[in-house]
């Protein structure tokens, strides 16, 4: 009996000493594993490899993609570059707008596959491209570029009636000639500059141009209010006084005698 009831108590401490050990190992700092962070979870989006300017195809070449958080995937933009690009035999998107490398491609910056792409796709909703006639004094020098705002100057009449007036302000330059890349930057020389109005600024354009003179004024970038201006003369620069009249003098009065000398008479004034 006695053996027994060593062997149990030896039994007894043994396994409440396992227990303890684990319990101590579980609890030590530094042991516990704690669960990996879970990353944000990303998808593929289609970005601008390089420039693509208004025009111009869509070709894999120009396409890029780059991780973009699932929950923060903007509206219109394309996860894979195959939807960008023509099956065989179809023509291609084009760009609506001048991309810049690095930019996200929108639905609403490239055309449908096929679609022909002009000045057209720039135009704000509601708006009409005109054409003005212009030179290099008229057109600033030729500093005037696609993407610029500018006032327009009405000079007509002549010599005293001259006048100038500020037909409209801060209007969108579309495109200059033939060129709509707002990202050119060398002054040129042009013939024409095509300006984006409301029908209502157009009918006042096609008046005016038929008036007299039209010349641009550049306006600064982050000037967007209008300033009120009245039409000015070429009087009021000159400030020409009116002329006075001259009061009218007096001959002075002379004396004058006749004097006869046989058969003549003599007129004799008497100083």
């Amino acid at each position: 009996m006695g053996l027994r009831s060593l062997l149990v108590a030896v039994a007894g401490v043994a396994l409440a000493g396992a227990s303890a050990y684990a319990t101590r190992e579980y609890l030590a700092p530094g042991t516990a594993t704690a669960a990996p962070e879970r990353g944000p979870d990303l998808v593929s989006l289609v970005v601008a490899g390089a420039d693509i300017p208004l025009g111009q195809p869509i070709v894999p070449q120009v396409l890029s993609t780059i991780p973009w958080p699932r929950e923060a995937f903007p509206p219109g933009a394309f996860r894979n570059p195959e939807n960008l690009l023509p099956a065989q035999g179809e023509q291609p998107r084009r760009a609506t707008y001048n991309i810049a490398k690095g930019d996200i491609l929108l639905a609403s910056k490239v055309s449908g596959f096929g679609d022909k792409v002009t000045i057209v796709q720039a135009l704000g909703p509601n708006l009409r491209a005109m054409a003005i006639k212009v030179g290099a004094e008229t057109a600033v020098g030729g500093f005037v570029t696609p993407g610029d705002t500018v006032d327009i100057v009405l000079t007509q009449g002549r010599e005293a009636d001259l006048s100038a007036v500020t037909i409209l302000q801060n209007i969108r330059v579309l495109g200059v000639d033939q060129d709509a890349d707002v990202k050119r930057d060398q002054p040129e020389v042009a013939r024409t500059v095509t300006v984006e109005v409301t029908p209502a600024q157009g009918q006042i354009l096609a008046l005016a141009q038929q008036a007299g003179t039209l010349r641009l004024s550049l306006r600064a970038l982050d000037e967007a209010k209008d300033t009120e201006l009245r039409a000015v003369k070429l009087g009021d620069l000159l400030e020409a006084p009116e002329p006075v009249a001259a009061a009218p003098t007096e001959a002075p009065k002379v004396n004058r005698i006749k004097v006869r000398r046989a058969n003549e008479v003599e007129v004799v004034e008497l100083n």
